[in-house]
């Protein structure tokens, strides 16, 4: 089929390929198809037609003739009898021809305006007769290699047209374990005879995961009937899987275009297996508006009650679709197979919309098992991804617990990289993966019968190089509360120095903050030669004469100053004001002197007693603008009293018996830590909380304390509880360094080599 580009070279630019090729082996899918049941519905035809009824009640009664398709067409013409005259209309016609639901798959393509422009370039007879030589009848290609031929035209569409394959298809060993991984343990109720389930994909692409959930369940019993569900974005990928389910016999009408998250066309149905590849870190910011909606307004009523990811990903915005859409445990429940990268593990601590998803999924003990697949196995990027399998008909033995599979290792290389996929899973890989967790095992690291990477023999080769890790298989099964984790905040106390020094003292010549650096460039140029700091100087802050020539500095200079900013520089007001502030700390210097004080608490009365004896009135913004200026945080001072309790002592939580008084001291922001201790379901939240804080942070910090205030807004205790799956913490194997001596005898050799060369050189 891609030797038709051969026709096309020339005529039409490589983007544009793949939108006629892609058409036109869907159309002679089709045609072949139909080709058994053609006759019986041409016999057909002029007696329904004859019945006179509505356009959808004829298709009902011709779709009877179909022995069992979904579509049927009423031309009595094929690709081969077009005819070169009039090739264009003939073609338009016969397409017509076909049933609605056929018909408008090629109004996806936008067919007719290539059949249009092929026709202009006298390509289109020609494109035809080459079309309608090719075998591609049930027969000839299965419904499992015409999947696979769709994706592969595809594949080269996206080379061709510089875009992306892997967003519109899942390579099929992908497809093929997270199937078997989420039907697996629901093998026996699919062997029984008359057994009806429904399968979904909110990301159906060219409707891969469809098929394959279709194909594993008739291998194990051919009298199932599995009903097929989805909804794709991109309009070309929805052709290929509409027509795919149209040849397989399904109802296309449950096959949707659209946003599934921001407009949900089955938002009323639920199903009983779900499979879904989500795109990898595509943001959401289009749909940001309708989704912070949903979650705000309809909450947990909604799909997206848990929590939201940041903007940038919304990978955990399909998964919490998914789970909305999980049939009630009384009706059967649901079973879902998602591939995810590793990003929805671990982003966002404590609090965040990702930990607080996580949070809900492992509370409500949704979470199955984890598999970490081999990186390279995707076509549109080499990143480390991850099958979530998750469940709400969990069987005993699963209960409270997840299971961790290390696959990273099972896979070959393949002997031509198509596109970032340079690696393949076969079926003793998937088979491992999938007992491993059909038995729920442990395993220890087990080593793997697999080839050692191939290095590059270029460049200087080390005499002593680096052992290979070894290939391994591992999994591990963890309690769901072992994912968890409380978010304490620890603070510690504000020690602060004040000293009415010359040179804090001048400081307030400028305000803190956006127009500091600003303000100091403004006064050297301008300013310091002519400006005094008497009460008399006229000149100081005008500036209107120099205004044009400030303005064109700042543009080159100070950027991101704002027109308001750049007025209030240029305004008197402003730098007299300062000069103000400046003028009373030089007048309460003269009473309070430069001496240094290592005692903040002493300051509220050491400034209204100078202020007094000073005759100088403070308000509250220079009474904050002198202290900023004169004191600094030293950690030999002594601390700052916030406030005086009465009640008990509580130090750990920042409330210390100083003498007969309960004191709260000022916390110190930029010595705040926070430490994340381990959930443990088996004593209370404070036991757990104090016993940590005594063992790993007051022997190092004695004058820290919790901040009882940071609770977690679900159950009300100390600290915020997060969630993380840490998967390669998980499965790290430790590889010592090389001896010291082999690395030393490496560098002594190397710098043997670099002399020499020099010698080399000059001579």
């Amino acid at each position: 089929m891609w030797t038709l580009a051969d026709l096309l070279r020339g005529d039409f630019r490589q983007s544009q390929y793949g939108r006629i090729i892609l058409p036109f082996t869907l159309l002679r899918r089709l045609e072949c198809v139909f080709a058994a049941s053609k006759a019986a519905v041409l016999k057909q035809l002029p007696v329904v037609e004859a019945m006179k009824l509505p356009e959808e009640a004829q298709e009902k009664m011709l779709l009877r003739a179909t022995n069992g398709l979904a579509f049927f067409n009423t031309s009595p013409m094929d690709l081969g009898s077009l005819g070169e005259a009039g090739i264009k209309a003939n073609l338009e016609r016969y397409i017509q021809c076909f049933s609605k639901d056929a018909r408008e798959i090629f109004d996806h393509f936008k067919f007719a305006e290539f059949i249009g422009l092929l026709n202009d370039a006298n390509l289109l007879y020609k494109v035809v007769q080459k079309v309608r030589t090719m075998d591609i009848s049930p027969q000839a290609v299965s419904n499992y290699e015409m999947g696979l031929v769709f994706e592969e035209l595809i594949r080269r569409f996206a080379e061709s047209s510089n875009d992306t394959a892997g967003e519109h298809f899942t390579p099929r060993d992908i497809v093929r374990l997270t199937t078997s991984l989420v039907f697996m343990e629901d093998d026996a109720v699919l062997t029984k005879p008359g057994i009806i389930r429904t399968i979904y994909d909110p990301t159906a692409g060219t409707g891969g995961f469809l098929s394959a959930g279709m194909e594993y369940v008739h291998e194990l019993n051919p009298q199932a009937v599995i009903r097929a569900y989805g909804q794709e974005l991109n309009p070309e990928s929805y052709a290929i899987c509409k027509a795919d389910m149209l040849i397989k016999g399904q109802e296309v009408g449950n096959i949707k275009l659209g946003n599934t998250l921001s407009n949900d066309h089955l938002y009323a149905d639920k199903f009983d297996y779900m499979l879904s590849n989500p795109p990898f870190g595509v943001d959401w910011k289009k749909i940001e508006g309708d989704i912070v909606d949903e979650h705000t307004l309809k909450g947990y009523d909604g799909r997206f009650g848990p929590g939201l990811p940041r903007v940038s990903d919304g990978s955990l915005l399909f998964l919490l679709h998914l789970l909305s859409k999980l049939r009630d445990v009384k009706d059967g429940g649901s079973r879902i197979g998602i591939i995810l990268n590793g990003s929805p593990l671990f982003t966002g601590g404590a609090g965040s919309g990702e930990s607080e998803i996580r949070r809900y999924i492992l509370e409500a003990d949704l979470l199955e098992a984890i598999v970490a697949l081999p990186t390279d196995m995707f076509y549109n990027t080499g990143i480390a991804t991850y099958v979530w399998v998750l469940s709400n008909k969990k069987t005993a033995e699963r209960k409270g617990k997840v299971q961790l599979i290390n696959g990273v290792n099972l896979c070959g290389k393949m002997r031509k990289s198509l596109g970032s996929k340079r690696n393949v899973m076969d079926e003793s890989d998937i088979a491992t993966i999938t007992r491993c967790f059909g038995n729920f095992e442990t395993v220890d690291a087990r080593p793997l019968d697999k080839p050692a990477e191939q290095k590059s023999n270029r460049g200087r080769q080390s005499a002593n190089p680096k052992a290979e890790a070894p290939k391994t298989f591992a999994a591990k099964i963890f309690a769901t509360h072992e994912f968890g984790y409380r978010r304490i905040t620890v603070e510690r106390p504000l020690r602060l120095s004040w000293q009415f020094s010359d040179e804090r003292i001048a400081t307030l010549r400028f305000p803190s903050g956006a127009l500091n650096a600003a303000m100091q460039w403004i006064y050297a140029e301008y300013g310091a030669p002519y400006w005094r700091d008497d009460a008399d100087c006229e000149d100081y802050g005008q500036l209107a004469d120099y205004a044009q020539e400030i303005r064109a500095h700042f543009k080159r200079h100070f950027a991101d100053l704002k027109e308001k900013q750049i007025k209030d520089l240029l305004d008197a007001d402003t730098w007299l004001a300062q000069k103000r502030v400046l003028l009373k700390a030089r007048q309460l210097q003269q009473v309070i002197g430069k001496a240094q004080h290592d005692d903040f608490n002493t300051w509220d009365d050491a400034l209204k007693a100078a202020a007094n004896l000073a005759g100088i009135s403070l308000d509250a913004k220079e009474k904050k603008q002198i202290a900023d200026a004169v004191s600094w945080k030293n950690p030999a001072a002594e601390k700052v009293v916030k406030k005086l309790h009465k009640g008990k002592p509580a130090p750990l939580y920042g409330l210390f018996p100083v003498g007969k008084e309960i004191v709260e001291y000022q916390a110190d922001g930029e010595l705040r830590d926070f430490e994340n201790i381990a959930l443990d379901p088996s004593r209370p939240v404070s036991e757990s909380i104090e016993a940590y804080f005594l063992k790993e942070v007051q022997p190092h910090v004695p004058d820290a304390w919790i901040d009882a205030g940071k609770r977690d807004a679900k159950d009300g205790e100390i600290g915020i509880v997060g969630y993380e799956i840490p998967f390669n913490r998980h499965f790290y194997q430790y590889q010592p360094p090389r001896p010291l001596a082999e690395i030393d005898a490496d560098l002594d050799a190397v710098s043997a080599e670099i002399m020499a060369l020099l010698r080399e050189v000059h001579s």
